[in-house]
């Protein structure tokens, strides 16, 4: 797989896959009306880095992508939080597990000593089970903070790992 540091091309790109993940409204707290520069202001610009990922550096099909920025600022900007999108035609070729493995050493490399994931859709499973798979605890639990379109109401997931070896 090949990473690389997404560019405003790459996500006008990836933009029909953004608008799809967001309007499903069942993994992403995100608008799902907003436009397409106010999701790359969410997705590139307000991040430390946003990477995609290909099948090789001279494919024109970008798999997923995933942002890392500080959780929070100041005394807290050590620890990380990541937000990943696998294209739905990519889905179950591990594309979200190499992204992840990507992520947390290019954490690593920024600086970061641990990462949070501060709302995970319970009803994702699969997500769920990955990151646990991946080291991720389930540290505390947000009751009815996401209103699933089929589920109704489900609690999110806050998810940490330590990065430091």
């Amino acid at each position: 797989m090949y990473f690389s540091e997404m560019t405003k091309s790459d996500f006008e790109q990836f933009w029909p896959v953004f608008k799809r993940i967001i309007q499903a409204q069942e993994t992403y707290a995100f608008d799902p009306d907003m436009d397409v520069e106010a999701a790359y202001q969410i997705w590139c610009v307000t991040p430390h880095k946003t990477y995609i990922v290909k099948a090789h550096a001279e494919s024109q099909d970008i798999l997923g992508s995933f942002y890392i920025k500080p959780n929070a600022a100041g005394p807290s900007k050590h620890i990380a939080n990541c937000g990943y999108m696998v294209n739905p035609n990519s889905r179950g070729q591990g594309v979200a597990r190499l992204m992840c493995e990507f992520s947390q050493q290019r954490a690593i490399e920024l600086g970061y000593t641990a990462m949070q994931f501060n709302s995970v859709v319970s009803s994702n499973a699969v997500a769920v089970k990955l990151w646990e798979k991946l080291g991720y605890k389930i540290i505390g639990t947000i009751p009815n903070a996401f209103c699933h379109p089929s589920l109704g109401y489900v609690d999110a997931y806050i998810m940490y790992k330590s990065l430091a070896k």
